[in-house]
């Protein structure tokens, strides 16, 4: 789905459905992203959104995923932000809205967080964002 700034895809995977998000997420396209992953998300339990590709996002487009959270979360369900580039988490974390929402290393680490815990031993540190992805 193209819209003014932002290219979404949808694709199903596992249990899941992975949500890539890639160009720019602004106020331009903030309401339809929002429309887009509560719609996808309300098809499984669980919806995974891929930031990877996510050049760019202003606070209206982090309000945007947040909001998205919120919706997803009251129909008893789960919105995972993964792989966001440094950009993209600094614009959540000078908006404040860090805390509201579940960041992931990659997507592959969303689906299954018990194997980063296993390969990495517990340790706390998180590796490099774009690191290998899943592929479905």
């Amino acid at each position: 789905m193209l819209m003014l700034s932002v290219d979404l895809t949808i694709h199903p995977c596992h249990d899941h459905v992975i949500v890539a998000l890639r160009g720019e997420l602004d106020i331009a396209d903030a309401a339809d992203v929002v429309s887009a992953l509560t719609a996808a998300a309300a098809r499984h339990r669980e919806a995974i959104v891929d930031l990877a590709d996510l050049a760019f996002i202003d606070c209206s487009g982090a309000a945007a995923l947040v909001r998205a959270h919120g919706r997803v979360w009251q129909a008893d369900g789960l919105l995972l932000l993964a792989a966001p580039r440094p950009q993209v988490r600094r614009v959540f974390m000078l908006s404040r809205l860090i805390d509201e929402v579940s960041f992931y290393a990659s997507v592959r680490q969303a689906i299954d967080p018990g194997e980063y815990f296993r390969v990495h031993d517990g340790l706390g540190g998180v590796p490099e964002a774009g690191g290998p992805r899943l592929r479905c």
